[in-house]
């Protein structure tokens, strides 16, 4: 099977997993991308859990008796942690505080784009009406010499492939 560059899908090279950009829009009502939201400029250290598992429905008919029938099942999502060095910056708590404090219905679409070496995107994933369930400060040590890091832990409502090769 041919790709985009004309390469048989087992010549093409990996993707490298060291860059990428995090985006936050505006989510709506139609699920169309609304305006983009100043949040954190994309400056993640990792990002963690863009994952889909679909639960497998076992059907047993009776008379059948060398295995039982699977069909699809209800998918669920797994929670995508987000990590960056700690700033000044409260961007990320606000928007934790709003959502614990009542404002639940303040989502937000997330796009993570994996890019190639010359600063590309080259596949974005989509998360569907993000919510933010889990704010982690960094650790303090009075020993320690390493950055802190904060974490962002959001659930959502789908995982979609926007773009990609």
């Amino acid at each position: 099977m041919a790709t985009n560059d004309g390469l048989p899908e087992n010549q093409l090279a990996p993707l490298q997993v060291f860059r990428f950009h995090v985006s936050f829009k505006k989510a709506t009502l139609n699920q169309s991308a609304g305006s983009e939201v100043a949040l954190c400029s994309g400056a993640f250290a990792e990002c963690t859990g863009l994952e889909a598992t679909m639960e497998p429905k076992v059907i047993k008919a009776g008379g059948a008796n060398y295995g039982a029938a699977q069909r699809a099942g209800p998918v669920t999502f797994a929670t995508v942690v987000l990590k960056r060095g700690m700033t000044s910056t409260r961007d990320l708590w606000q928007w934790f505080q709003m959502a614990a404090g009542g404002a639940y219905a303040y989502r937000l679409n997330v796009e993570i784009e994996m890019r190639n070496t010359k600063d590309e995107a080259v596949l974005t994933w989509g998360l569907d009406r993000a919510l933010p369930v889990k704010f982690k400060a960094a650790d303090l040590n009075a020993r320690g010499t390493e950055v802190g890091i904060e974490e962002l832990h959001l659930a959502h409502e789908g995982l979609r492939l926007l773009s990609g090769l």
